[in-house]
């Protein structure tokens, strides 16, 4: 506590005061008396005597010293968990695709993705949550237990006592058990002592290690924890020292590797020796054989019922998971059974039928069959035709034979009438000479027709002198025809150079004079001469 600090003249007056002071506080002196008569408390400095005029107290305090003032923004409140504000019955424009609540979108939807979404469906609209925004104070950001729902502590409470139920009744069967035993047993006191021992033996702690069974383990001290080496404690020894080390096996630089922080070597050190002289095959043989495979196989059924809603837990409770895995395998040992059993009901079983005969077990028989040299049987067995899934020898619509049994220019059909269309109706022998007759007339039409029809006339092509090809001797051309068609050959050239002379409206025409061809000779490049440049 602070205490005032208050000038003195000299020591005398300092020593003074405290003398006062201590016969104050023993009694003898009378009590210092501020300015309104109020009796002074030596225990308080004068400087927090007098009160803030604010605070209207009559006391001094610490309080206008602290933020005594809430926040009204501030609050302890928590969010009301599952709680529903409207359910709407059919979806609403900017609604979630996928449930149809109106309070977030199909991005931060918590629902399972529908295979088509409400927003086509408008079938099972999930009703708006209620969305709450407040700001916490300074305690409530750091109370870890806001918003902690006390009621649901029973669950804890009663998994508890249903463990210590199930305790107690299995130590009271053992109880029971052991006094049976010696009722039956007649032996004296002898026995009467042993079975004490033993029923105090029964309630001795499950956690507990029984002492007999650390003997046969090396004990060595070994300081735990401390700079100086104050406690000790024991460390179980599980090595026997005659054993050669993993890592001495295989002195190969490429052989198993071996981790020395965790003592392990996975692989077979020795993978070419024989199997009956090796006692270490690696660490992953133990892991996949043994008890080892059988405490693997608990550990993924207990992830697998965890998964599925079964309230265990291998390392929590690694009792409780044994015994559900052991009903489990009953479970399903019997489930087998019954499989079996169904089936073989159903279907029966060959193997409860009597005796096969030896005759057919060994394929011999008192018939008599004759072969020919090519092997095939004369006389002793008839012929069996094989038979199909498909109807054989069905006839319709008054056929005589099967659709398939004719074929003519790569078309099925009929035989006994020649048709090729499927679900035509037999004509029979009439039908073939008709449709013979009625070819042979289209035949005679064919042939008359051609021979009716004159052969057209050669048309002569008049065959005009082109570009690249040789010019005739008696082309004539027209001179003043010829200079028109030079004169309409530079203005093309000069369009051709400058673009912005050329007019919008343009006439081509596909017919081409023998004059324009010889102008377009004229005034062509000629690539290929070598004096093209001083022409």
């Amino acid at each position: 506590m602070a205490t005032a600090s208050v000038a003195f003249k000299s020591r005398e007056d300092h020593r003074k005061q405290i003398e006062l002071e201590e016969a104050r506080k023993a009694g003898l002196a009378p009590a210092e008396v501020d300015e309104d008569g109020k009796e002074i408390n030596p225990h308080i400095p004068q400087y927090m005597s007098s009160a803030p005029w604010y605070l209207n107290s009559e006391k001094p305090s610490l309080k206008h010293q602290r933020k005594w003032k809430s926040d009204p923004n501030y609050t302890k409140s928590w969010y009301d968990r599952g709680a529903k504000i409207y359910q709407a019955e059919k979806y609403r424009k900017g609604a979630c695709q996928n449930c149809g609540a109106m309070t977030h979108n199909a991005k931060a939807c918590m629902d399972r993705p529908r295979k088509v979404g409400a927003k086509y469906t408008n079938k099972n609209i999930a009703p708006d949550e209620k969305i709450e925004s407040f700001e916490l104070d300074y305690d409530g950001k750091r109370d870890r237990w806001n918003g902690y729902d006390p009621s649901t502590y029973h669950r804890v409470i009663e998994l508890y006592e249903a463990k210590e139920d199930a305790r107690k009744k299995y130590l009271k069967e053992q109880q029971i058990k052991k006094l049976e035993e010696k009722n039956n047993n007649q032996e004296g006191d002898a026995a009467g002592s042993d079975g004490d021992e033993e029923d105090d033996d029964l309630r001795v702690d499950e956690a507990k290690v029984d002492e007999s069974r650390q003997m046969d383990f090396a004990k060595v001290e070994k300081r735990v924890r401390t700079t100086g080496g104050g406690s000790t404690g024991t460390v179980r020894n599980l090595r026997i020292r005659e054993d050669t080390a993993k890592y001495l096996l295989n002195l190969d630089v490429n052989s198993a590797h071996y981790d020395p922080k965790t003592r392990s070597m996975r692989e077979d050190p020795l993978p070419d020796a024989d199997p009956n002289d090796k006692f270490y095959l690696g660490d992953n043989q133990y892991r996949n054989s043994g008890q080892a495979l059988e405490f693997k196989q608990l550990n993924i059924h207990s992830w697998e019922a965890f998964d599925k809603g079964q309230d265990m837990h291998m390392q929590a409770a690694p009792s409780q998971a044994e015994l559900l895995y052991k009903n489990f395998k009953v479970a399903k040992d019997k489930l087998k059974s019954q499989t079996k059993d169904t089936i073989m009901e159903k279907y029966g079983n060959a193997s409860t039928v009597d005796e096969i005969p030896m005759e057919l077990l060994l394929g011999q028989s008192e018939r008599q069959v004759e072969y020919d040299r090519a092997g095939r049987i004369i006389k002793g067995q008839e012929v069996i035709l094989p038979k199909s899934k498909y109807e054989e020898d069905v006839h319709a619509n008054n056929h005589t034979s099967v659709w398939g049994s004719w074929w003519k220019d790569h078309q099925w059909g009929y035989k006994c009438c020649q048709q090729t269309i499927r679900n035509s109706y037999c004509t029979g022998s009439a039908g073939i000479e008709a449709a013979e007759a009625a070819l042979d007339l289209m035949k005679a039409n064919i042939a008359r027709k051609e021979a009716s029809e004159e052969s057209p006339k050669k048309v002569e092509e008049k065959r005009m002198a082109t570009w690249g090809t040789d010019v005739p001797e008696d082309l004539e051309l027209n001179e003043e025809a010829l200079t028109n068609a030079l004169k309409k050959e530079d203005e093309r050239k000069r369009e051709e150079k400058d673009e912005r002379k050329r007019k919008y409206n343009v006439k081509y025409s596909n017919d081409v004079t023998p004059e324009e061809m010889e102008a377009y000779r004229m005034k062509r490049v000629h690539h290929e001469d070598p004096m093209k440049d001083f022409l």
